[in-house]
């Protein structure tokens, strides 16, 4: 399945293309933005809309930022779901709803597609060298199907289980990823009004049990005062807001994930939504009064 549409050529998407482009995958993309037409000089076919980008490859790939975005690619007029045809597959590596994804993958089901769920962690620096780890939901062979074009993006691809599962995982990663870097963004405040040396506090710890990969990076960004944005506040806000409705669903009380959200909504009614999420520490540096 050499042909690949791609939609969504945002700060994750365009580095993902770009290595199927470089894998010698025939690419079709929508000329929606600079990024295309960046594309389109590497030697990608750039198309007027997603049901052209559908009904021209085997594949389709889309990368965007929330559920409604994916039911305009899908469902909308010219959308993917008028072009697609059977025997292709459709990867959404978006970060959405799993019941959204459950929706898409029902359409695809009914014109004898098959579709795959299969969102991704890593940010922008795992998109970008082709390390990121992929999280996927639909049949077995789906995936092994496609799995080549995921070792390309990523050092790692799981199917979790059925339509859905990709997603669920995905919410459960942001749960985390959000929570640890409160826990550093708490700890480094207390520490630098301690007028504890946060450097050493960052290098002793990391090598203990608290070492993770967030108060490696993330530590390191706080300290630096580098919020430049490898995964905005707004879209890491609007996963966690994909988690607390899952657990209002399936009745599962998520308090820790409730307090990172409102702490990420006090960030945002600051207007910095496009601030890295390790500006959490930001917020707890105002309110200790440093």
């Amino acid at each position: 399945m050499k042909k690949v549409g791609f939609i969504g050529l945002g700060i994750m998407g365009k580095p993902m293309a770009l290595h199927l482009l470089k894998a010698n995958y025939e690419l079709f993309v929508v000329e929606k933005n600079k990024a295309a037409l960046e594309l389109g000089k590497h030697g990608a076919k750039v198309l007027s809309t997603c049901k052209e980008v559908a009904s021209s490859a085997d594949v389709i790939i889309t990368m965007l930022p929330d559920s409604p975005e994916i039911k305009e690619v899908v469902f909308g007029k010219d959308g993917v779901l008028e072009g697609i045809k059977s025997g292709s597959v459709f990867i959404d590596m978006s970060t959405i709803a799993p019941a959204t994804a459950k929706e898409v993958y029902a359409a695809m089901q009914k014109k004898g597609i098959e579709a795959l769920d299969a969102p991704v962690s890593g940010g922008q620096v795992g998109a970008e060298a082709g390390t990121l780890s992929i999280m996927c939901g639909g049949s077995q062979a789906a995936f092994d199907l496609v799995k080549p074009l995921f070792d390309i993006m990523g050092k790692s691809a799981v199917l979790i289980g059925d339509a859905g599962a990709g997603q669920m995982t995905k919410a459960c990663n942001q749960m985390i990823v959000g929570m640890t870097i409160q826990a550093v963004a708490e700890s480094f405040t207390l520490a630098k009004k301690a007028g504890v040396n946060l450097e050493k506090m960052r290098e002793a710890l990391l090598g203990g049990f608290a070492q993770s990969r967030i108060l490696d990076l993330h530590g390191q960004r706080i300290i630096d005062r580098n919020f430049k944005p490898g995964f905005k506040i707004k879209l890491h806000r609007k996963d966690m807001n994909i988690a607390l409705e899952a657990g209002k669903e399936l009745s599962v009380p998520l308090y820790g994930s409730a307090m990172v959200a409102a702490q990420m909504d006090a960030l945002l009614a600051g207007g910095q939504g496009e601030d890295d999420h390790s500006a959490l520490a930001m917020l707890m540096e105002q309110l200790s009064h440093i």
